[in-house]
């Protein structure tokens, strides 16, 4: 099992953090891991992006062209990389902020209103955490107790109190995922 993951958006959507929790989540379940950040200078509403790969086997590069799931969150990443997901691959992305929704009819695509359900649970920090539970419903790769691990490892223990709004989170994404074709 290798899986290829592009998660792009803006700066302070928590992209770098949501590919930081599932790279640990494939470290406690002895995965081979690759987590490559690329982002602006000017960090919050920049432009940034994550490469994971999570592989039971080496991983030769970080450095990958294509994807075998593309998680989307604005309209620049969207012109970027939809063209970058694999014919038969998944693309997940949040409606919010997307003037052109996915076009491409050889992929799984699937729809996550994070932004909206964030605000319907009063907490906008949660907002990668339902998209990352939209993510573990499509690809359940890796399992939830590892995610809950990861997100020990990657939050500092005075933010361990914010884990189980986190855990709510992932799940309320997997109940609300939508596949749209």
């Amino acid at each position: 099992m290798t899986e290829e993951i592009i998660i792009a958006g803006f700066g302070g959507q928590g992209v770098l953090s949501m590919g930081k929790i599932l790279a640990y989540s494939g470290i406690m379940q002895d995965q081979e891991v690759s987590w490559m950040p690329s982002y602006g200078p000017e960090m919050r509403g920049g432009t940034a992006n994550v490469t994971v790969i999570l592989s039971d086997s080496r991983i030769s590069s970080p450095i990958i062209q294509e994807f075998d799931t593309a998680i989307i969150l604005n309209q620049q990443s969207m012109d970027k990389f939809e063209k970058m997901v694999k014919p038969g691959g998944v693309l997940i992305y949040d409606p919010n902020g997307i003037t052109r929704p996915p076009e491409r009819k050889d992929i799984s695509v699937y729809e996550i209103d994070a932004a909206e359900e964030a605000a319907r649970m009063k907490n906008a920090k949660t907002f990668n955490m339902i998209v990352l539970g939209a993510f573990l419903k499509v690809k359940p790769i890796v399992k939830l107790d590892n995610v809950v691990k990861g997100l020990e490892k990657s939050l500092p223990a005075r933010h361990h109190n914010l884990i189980p709004a986190n855990k709510e989170a992932i799940q309320k994404g997997m109940e609300i995922v939508k596949k749209m074709n």
